[in-house]
């Protein structure tokens, strides 16, 4: 039974048993009836607004689980883009920028998507030095150190 339901009995009893609410005693006992009603209903109005409260919570929970849902979705996919190698180069046609990855740059050439202009791409710089320092020479040019050893053969 509820406590409403409870103060509803208890007045009841008290109509049914003929309290006579002019005494001193029957008017203490109709105030705590009423102060009891009082309580009741408002303990009813908190319940049902914290069911309001609840259905409320749970929508907004759902809909911040499908936002999670996206934005993590969103920064897995954005990872795995980020694992594949991106290439750019301007199209000297247009002067576009053109960006396109490691399959494109294999094939050695890519029609500006601006123009249609074909842009073929010379691999052989790439395999490191270019020669400017002397670094990757043939072996051509004598090391100190093979002179060295010439001479304590000697």
């Amino acid at each position: 039974m509820e406590i409403l339901e409870k103060v509803a009995y208890m007045k009841g009893l008290a109509e049914g048993i003929g309290l006579d609410v002019k005494s001193k005693e029957g008017k203490l006992l109709k105030v705590m009836m009423d102060i009891l009603d009082d309580v009741a209903l408002e303990l009813q109005d908190i319940r049902d607004e914290q069911g309001d409260l609840e259905e409320g919570l749970d929508a907004v929970s759902e809909d911040l689980a499908e936002v999670e849902s996206y934005l993590f979705d969103q920064e897995d996919e954005e990872d795995d883009e980020d694992d594949e190698e991106v290439y750019q180069t301007t199209c000297p046609n247009c002067e576009e920028e053109i960006f396109f990855d490691e399959t494109i740059l294999e094939d050695g050439s890519v029609l500006c998507p601006n123009c249609g202009e074909e842009l073929e791409f010379d691999l052989t710089d790439l395999s490191g030095c270019g020669g400017c320092c002397g670094a990757c020479a043939d072996g051509d040019e004598d090391d100190p150190e093979d002179e060295d050893d010439e001479d304590d053969e000697e």
